[in-house]
């Protein structure tokens, strides 16, 4: 499968620099702000003034690797935290209602299917991974799939007026896979990759290193392909992201990433169409050891520092206010001509 990603016309942002040094209030005085502002007016162009109909797409899926003693948390907590968003009393549901985001839940590959729901959406491409220290995570058929069912999703999304997607996930054990994969299209040491994910011991950490190396040992001959990389050692969770942000990038869409693993998938899309980069944020930068290096990998700045570790989409949905607030200053604050300031 192929998308067909134009970057984000660069021809005007001269002009949008301008207008934003022209505001009431010193250059620079609203810091990282004004980077913000300037990157959506660039992806959103200027007939789109406001964040129209967005909506946070929170990826589930189960891993192989979660039988492997790679987690404190067993793995039908997957299966139970996607209970908990559907019945609306998670972290990342409170966050949305509040953000006034739209949320849904896509089922990607869990090890139960779930009962319908009105905010879920089944994707499935199996039931979990395969442990990918043994053979390759899934097959090429399923993370094409994968990047089929994101696309229809996404284009559903635009085609109802949607110009921003955030990306949330779950899987117990997709911080060893998200790591694997760092460590593959990075090429940095595979302990700058690997962190604790939701809380490890000493000898869990091991065991997570152990595996990481030997999926990277094993599947090295597949590993100069992200998309072949991506099979090998990724989850159908992040497959499905991947799949969603070449999507978005395609229809010119802002996109708006979360924590360590969405980072992860937004790399990999980065790899796959580098015209992508051009439409994501980040929205923070949190406490799992990989994570700063894999932002520096992606030359981005997060807008927030929290020490968040959660997942879920959460520091995208705490972020999204801050969007708006980018391009209402943009839009609606005066000039300093209107106000007869100079400086």
């Amino acid at each position: 499968m192929t998308f067909n990603i134009s970057p984000p016309d660069s021809a005007n942002d001269a002009g949008i620099q301008a207008h934003i040094d022209s505001r009431l209030k010193p250059p620079g005085a609203l810091g990282t702000l004004e980077a913000t502002a300037a990157s959506l007016v660039r992806i959103l162009g200027p007939s789109s003034t406001t964040i129209d109909a967005p909506a946070m797409l929170l990826f589930a899926g189960d891993h192989g690797v979660a039988f492997e003693g790679v987690s404190i948390v067993e793995p039908s907590t997957t299966q139970l935290m996607v209970h908990h968003f559907l019945e609306g009393n998670a972290a990342i549901n409170v966050f949305c209602r509040q953000a006034d985001l739209a949320l849904k839940v896509i089922d990607c590959g869990t090890l139960t299917a779930h009962e319908p729901h009105p905010q879920l959406v089944s994707h499935r491409l199996g039931e979990k991974t395969a442990p990918f220290h043994r053979e390759p995570a899934m097959t090429m058929e399923q993370l094409d799939t994968g990047f089929d069912h994101s696309r229809r999703l996404v284009d559903e999304l635009y085609a109802d007026g949607c110009n921003l997607i955030a990306l949330g996930e779950m899987g117990i054990g997709n911080t060893t896979s998200a790591s694997a994969l760092m460590a593959a299209l990075t090429h940095l040491p595979f302990e700058v990759c690997i962190g604790a994910g939701s809380g490890v011991t000493p000898t869990i950490m091991k065991r997570k290193q152990d595996i990481v190396q030997l999926g990277l040992q094993r599947h090295a001959q597949s590993l100069e392909d992200p998309r072949l990389t991506l099979a090998a050692l990724g989850g159908f969770e992040i497959v499905s992201m991947v799949g969603a942000i070449l999507a978005a990038a395609e229809k010119g869409m802002v996109i708006l990433v979360d924590g360590f693993i969405t980072t992860v998938a937004a790399l990999c899309a980065c790899r796959i169409a580098p015209e992508a980069r051009g439409y994501l944020i980040f929205s923070h930068c949190g406490d799992e050891r990989g994570h700063r290096p894999l932002l520096d990998q992606l030359e981005a700045a997060p807008l927030l520092h929290m020490g968040l570790r959660l997942g879920e989409g959460s520091g995208a949905a705490l972020a999204l206010p801050l969007l708006r607030s980018a391009l209402a200053f943009y839009y609606e604050m005066a000039s300093l001509e209107e106000a007869g300031l100079t400086l």
